[in-house]
């Protein structure tokens, strides 16, 4: 035992002399993101910080969650990006990041995120048998539609991001569809509504949430006319059901810009706004965008 006494008091010692000396005792690197607790199916902002020593000489900083890749970014002393939270997650999501260094040298920080459960009601609808199941002979025409939309939502990670200021509201009118709430149609369990809709009358206007180029101007079967803007590092959203798209693919499009018309096309029953936000091919909840602020410090150290 005294022989263990002595030993922590000479890396007391140690410590203290370095202390004393201006040399800094090695930190590692921290993980943090808001909100705290992330609902299923949210947007947040995830963030890395490293050892001031060792901040400059930080090349990259790559990273996955639930199967997405993140893209970070400096902000002063921290690096920052979104990430998504899928809806149906459990009450942890792994986080994975990796710092690589100028000498070629990596290290890799792991985390779990916990995850709040979405308390979303259940919607029961009754339509038409032909609104609820679209006939069998327009499946290929759906998949193929699909598939368009899927592969911008991919390719959303290849574009650097677009948007500096704050994203809004793509109408002004009142939320009449809630995202993640659950689809009865016909008393049978159908979908989760993966959207927000905006109440509007027909001609409406329409406004880009934030800036981006746009991806995808198609009449689709599902959501009818249909933009799709991508804004880059991962994130798309979408503007369904119009009666008239004002843009063209490959327009970029700035925050609050008129792009296009409240309508009812698509498999609908009366005019609204449908608002899609996904990050990669996971979808979330586009009302989260709304107070995002990405240039905010976080907040690090023992959760």
């Amino acid at each position: 035992m005294p022989t263990l006494w002595r030993s922590l008091n000479a890396l007391a010692v140690c410590l203290a002399q370095a202390v004393a000396q201006g040399q800094a005792v090695a930190e590692p690197p921290q993980i943090a993101w808001r909100p705290r607790v992330p609902l299923e199916g949210s947007v947040i902002l995830l963030g890395l910080r490293v050892p001031y020593s060792a901040a400059d000489s930080v090349v990259a900083v790559q990273g996955e969650l639930a199967g997405e890749a993140l893209h970070f970014e400096r902000v002063a002393d921290e690096f920052h990006t979104i990430a998504a939270v899928p809806l149906g997650a459990a009450t942890g999501v792994p986080v994975r990041v990796t710092i690589v260094r100028t000498d070629g040298a990596s290290d890799t920080v792991v985390a779990s995120l916990p995850v709040g459960r979405r308390r979303a009601p259940r919607e029961r609808l009754h339509a038409a048998p032909d609104l609820v199941q679209p006939p069998e002979s327009l499946a290929e025409r759906i998949g193929a539609e699909r598939e368009q939309v899927e592969e911008v939502r991919r390719r959303a990670h290849d574009t650097p991001r677009l948007w500096r200021e704050p994203f809004m509201r793509p109408r002004p009118g009142a939320v009449t569809g809630r995202f993640g709430v659950a689809r009865v149609f016909n008393g049978m369990l159908r979908s989760r509504h993966l959207g927000v809709d905006f109440a509007g009358r027909p001609g409406a206007a329409v406004r880009a949430a934030n800036r981006g180029v746009v991806a995808l101007v198609a009449d689709l079967y599902l959501s009818g006319t249909t933009i799709l803007i991508d804004h880059g590092a991962g994130l798309v959203t979408g503007y369904f059901h119009l009666s008239r798209a004002l843009v063209s693919g490959g327009d970029t499009v700035g925050r609050g810009q008129l792009i296009g018309h409240v309508g009812a096309s698509g498999r609908v029953t009366g005019p609204h706004l449908h608002w899609l936000a996904a990050y990669g091919s996971l979808s979330v909840d586009p009302l989260g965008l709304v107070n995002l602020d990405f240039d905010a410090p976080l907040t690090f150290g023992i959760r």
